[in-house]
């Protein structure tokens, strides 16, 4: 066998185990109720939600609330199927979290709420049509 062959084989059989890996951690969005009957059944997975925060009628945030410290807070999110449940998050608030227009939470349950180890934010564009200058 010539070595171009040796590390063709090589080469294709590093890709193919990072392939693997990397669809093994990939995740589907799924429901609150989705992500607590996981929870119940024991799979302690990262899980992501994604929905928007819970605004009343004058677009004012429900459920927000920081800690003393500030570095932590919990707000109320709505998922695609319109439930409202109370994620934690163990970090500061992040940058233009109260302008997003959608948000991907990844986490999981405890026996209270959903723990959100990392949140994904949509936010609004900065640049409309009428601002571009080509």
């Amino acid at each position: 066998m010539k070595n171009s062959h040796a590390i063709s084989i090589v080469f294709i059989s590093i890709v193919i185990i990072i392939i693997i890996t990397t669809f093994g951690d990939a995740s589907t969005y799924v429901s609150f109720s989705e992500a607590r009957s996981m929870y119940n059944i024991g799979n302690s997975s990262k899980i992501h939600v994604v929905g928007q925060l819970n605004k009343n009628e004058n677009n004012e945030i429900q459920g927000l609330m920081n800690s003393k410290n500030k570095l932590s807070f919990s707000f109320d999110m709505i998922d695609e199927n319109g439930k409202i449940e109370s994620v934690f998050y163990g970090e500061p608030m992040p940058p233009d979290f109260l302008l997003s227009e959608q948000i991907v939470v990844i986490g999981s349950y405890n026996e209270e709420r959903f723990i959100a180890n990392e949140i994904l934010l949509k936010c609004p564009s900065k640049y409309t049509e009428n601002n571009i200058k080509l």
